[in-house]
């Protein structure tokens, strides 16, 4: 199990991560659009959300810091715009902690199904903590 760190930015992720990533010492990291996500046609896709990224992930001393421009429409309040991302390739621990931290929470997303992972969701807990539930089973999807 890992405990990793996800910062949302308002339209200018892409700078920020190459920013950190020039910081740090890292290499450029993939990064890819919600224009590269698979398209469902009961929900398309804004043009104005093609280009902004859905993820970009660096590793920093030791610890996952992934990076999301926030879809358009949905709120982005700078200082608020970090969430908890609990990775296991344990779903059963996945599957418990999200069902404990919602007690009291509000389900943003309920665990299900997504094209990169077989178990995700997200909430926010009683004290009013962003958490992502990630289920990673070693296969590479993005």
């Amino acid at each position: 199990m890992a405990l990793d760190f996800y910062l949302n930015f308002n339209g200018n992720c892409r700078e920020a991560v190459e920013y950190y990533a020039g910081v740090f010492g890292k290499e450029q990291p993939k990064i890819m659009t919600f224009g590269e996500t698979p398209s469902d046609p009961a929900y398309p896709l804004p043009d104005e959300a093609k280009s902004l990224v859905m993820h970009a992930r660096l590793s920093i001393s030791g610890s996952n810091v992934m990076f999301s421009d926030v879809f358009p429409g949905m709120p982005f309040v700078a200082g608020n715009n970090i969430s908890l991302s609990l990775v296991s390739n344990d779903i059963e621990e996945v599957k418990s902690a999200f069902h404990k931290l919602k007690e009291g929470g509000k389900v943003t997303m309920e665990l299900q199904e997504t094209f990169w992972s077989k178990c995700y969701g997200m909430l926010e807990d009683k004290f009013g903590i962003q958490w992502m539930f990630n289920y990673d089973n070693g296969e590479v999807v993005y």
